[in-house]
Parts: structure tokens; C-alpha cells; sequence
């Protein structure tokens, strides 16, 4: 009696031994299917062909396809900043149109509605670094952020009138001191400018 007794207890512990051998196997981090498939989680989609498109719709469309990062600069270089996107329209995007990855950063080129696009995109101000750029045709306000707040930088009107540069933006240089180029050393910058609408003397 004693001996069926031990052996059925022996045959139940082996039992539950197993089964719980079995369980733990199947819930193993990485063994089962539910474990999630790093490839499916990176979402690809269209991004349209924006270009000449309004702003707005062009931003519009791509949310709508399922971008968000979305950012915008002035294509002609001038630094303005895009207050009212139903304004300006669309004459570049970056990266072009195609499959791609919806945490892409998709960077619109824009110019106002009543002008015509470059033939090439100014694109943002790179950091001059230690050498004087060429800002010819380009902003005051372009060529300020390019060379950061710590250079001295003095803009002249140079149409001979003496106005006032207020809004940097309107303004274009027609020359500059030192020329481009040129090692930067901390030496103070002169622009000499006219607004947009203006030829250069």
C-alpha cells in the first residue's frame, strides 16, 4: 500500500514537472509569435510630388499620406519666415517623391505666391564656418544666420540714400568686406545692400 502510494506521488510530481517545463518554453522572450517583428513596426508609405503645390496643401497632402515631420524654408534665400502658408507655394521638396519611411523629414522650398521659383534652391544658411561665403543676391537676414551671433556685422545701405535697414529680409547684398572666400578670424563683416526690388549700384 505504501509503495503504490510513493509511486503515484512520484508519477504526479513528474507530471507536474513537465507541464511546467512545457510553459515556461512557450513563454520565452523571442520563442512565441507574438513576439514583435522589428521590421513591421518601421511604417513606409507614398510621399506625393508636392511641387507646385500651394503650401498648405501641399502640407496637407502629406500628413495625409502619413508624414508629419514636416519643416519649410524661403527657396529664394532671403530668411523670411512662412507666417501664412496659404501664401506661398511649393518649388522644391526634400526627398523627392517615392516610398519611404513616415518618420522622414520632408523640407518644402517655398517662394510667395506672386513670384517665380529659382532656378535653383537657396536652401537654409549653412554655418560659414572659418571662411567668408559669397552673399551675393542673397538677404541680410541669410547672411546673419550664416555667420552667427558672435561676428559684427554691419549693413549699409548702398544706393547712397542713407535709409534704414529694418527689416532684413527685404534687404540683398551687392558687396561685401571681407570678400568671399576670405579666412574668418573674428574680423567685423560689412554688407552693402538694396532691397530686392532694387539693381545693384
Amino acid at each position: 500500500m505504501r509503495t503504490r502510494t510513493a509511486l503515484a506521488l512520484l508519477g504526479a510530481t513528474a507530471l507536474l514537472t513537465l507541464t511546467a517545463c512545457e510553459d515556461t518554453g512557450s513563454s520565452a522572450p523571442g520563442t512565441g509569435s507574438s513576439a514583435p517583428d522589428a521590421t513591421t513596426s518601421m511604417a513606409r508609405a507614398a510621399l506625393p510630388d508636392l511641387v507646385g503645390k500651394g503650401l498648405r496643401s501641399a502640407r496637407d497632402a502629406a500628413r495625409s499620406a502619413g508624414f508629419r515631420e514636416l519643416t519649410s524654408h524661403d527657396a529664394l534665400g532671403r530668411g523670411r519666415a512662412v507666417l501664412l502658408d496659404r501664401n506661398w507655394k511649393v518649388c522644391s521638396q526634400t526627398p523627392a517623391a517615392g516610398t519611404l519611411p513616415t518618420g522622414t523629414t520632408v523640407d518644402l522650398g517655398a517662394v510667395k505666391t506672386g513670384e517665380d521659383c529659382p532656378s535653383k534652391d537657396a536652401g537654409e544658411p549653412a554655418p560659414a564656418g572659418g571662411t567668408m561665403p559669397d552673399f551675393t543676391g542673397k538677404s541680410v537676414r541669410f547672411a546673419r544666420a550664416a555667420l552667427g551671433t558672435s561676428v559684427s556685422v554691419d549693413a549699409e545701405d548702398a544706393s547712397g540714400k542713407d535709409r534704414k535697414i529694418l527689416l532684413e529680409s527685404n534687404w540683398k547684398v551687392c558687396g561685401q568686406d571681407p570678400k568671399a572666400s576670405t579666412k574668418l578670424t573674428g574680423q567685423p563683416v560689412r554688407l552693402d545692400t538694396v532691397k530686392f526690388d532694387e539693381e545693384c549700384p
